[in-house]
């Protein structure tokens, strides 16, 4: 079996949305009459990546995850939301068969577009031991994941873990307790080299930037209100500046930290960045703006920043 290594030899910077199916958006983001199976389509001509949300509510099923894979360019990259029933309902508590049934579930079908994996983890969950616990079962390759996935129950019905190609895999944890906030959790974060994700939650969670893995994973849920406000160009310009620090392999000169900085990574790191103030339809025009300010390319430049149906 082949294997193919994550990153390339230059850093790719990536920017897109958390999900892509919102009402609120149809006639605004979305063109009126677009079908609601064409969203993801049309959102993928404007971003190199999303994250799947719906995978942290419920158990998808591989068909989704093969429909996804084709509606998207060669080039895409998905991130998948790993499953609440992990993080929050058993809390990281005998999560072996739970992790099996997700791994089983699809996540798989996605071959090549499968992107890091984000954990989220409830605010009133502490640090304690179950969290290396937790970072040592996940599996570093499509093989791994095959492996474990081949545990799953009857809650999945209709298993998918072949794999053809291994690949590795990557992970990163949204954290929202100030527990976790010390150097020796990043410490262990760079040992099970897992990415801290740096979300910004307009200062309802601990907000700190310190790069854990060789990749780095932002979530910008909001500037001032949580959800539901969008980013000022004078705000989008200083994330680009960050980002681009980032992807340059550095990080920025006022990064906040609980730890000291990472080494500076020569080859220079990818980076992940999803808007999800999604509530009063920000989320894609903030996203646009941002990947135009990072990563111009003519296919976002034509199409510029309007809102559908705007003159």
């Amino acid at each position: 079996m082949s294997r193919v290594p994550v990153g390339a030899p230059s850093a790719r910077i990536r920017v897109g949305i958390s999900g892509w199916r919102y009402a609120p958006w149809r006639g605004v983001y979305y063109p009126k009459g677009l079908r609601q199976a064409d969203e993801l389509a049309f959102a993928a001509r404007d971003f190199s990546t999303i994250e799947i949300n719906g995978s942290f509510y419920s158990l998808q099923n591989p068909g989704c995850y093969r429909q996804w894979y084709a509606a998207t360019p060669p080039d895409f990259v998905f991130a998948i939301k790993g499953s609440r029933f992990i993080t929050h309902m058993l809390r990281l508590r005998n999560v072996e068969r739970a992790l099996a049934n997700f791994l089983a579930s699809g996540p798989l079908c996605l071959e090549e577009k499968l992107g890091p994996i984000l954990w989220q983890f409830p605010p009133t969950l502490q640090l304690d031991e179950r969290f290396e616990q937790f970072l040592s079962l996940l599996p570093r390759d499509t093989l791994q994941a095959a492996e474990l996935a081949r545990d799953h129950d009857d809650r999945v019905r209709e298993p998918a873990y072949g794999v053809r190609v291994c690949r590795e895999l990557r992970h990163a944890v949204e954290i929202r307790h100030p527990s976790f906030c010390t150097p020796s959790f990043a410490a262990m974060l760079r040992r099970q080299r897992v990415a801290w994700v740096i979300a910004d939650t307009a200062g309802h969670f601990p907000y700190f930037e310190d790069v854990t893995a060789d990749f780095v994973y932002v979530r910008l849920h909001g500037d001032e209100e949580l959800y539901r406000s969008g980013y000022s160009p004078e705000a989008l310009r200083r994330w680009a500046r960050r980002v681009r620090a980032y992807a340059a392999g550095g990080e920025p000169k006022d990064a906040t930290r609980f730890d000291g900085p990472a080494p500076v990574r020569a080859l220079g790191r990818d980076v992940f960045v999803y808007f999800d103030n999604d509530v009063k339809v920000h989320a894609p025009f903030d996203a646009r703006a941002l990947a135009q300010a990072t990563a111009p390319s003519p296919r976002i430049a034509r199409r510029g920043s309007r809102r559908a149906g705007q003159a």
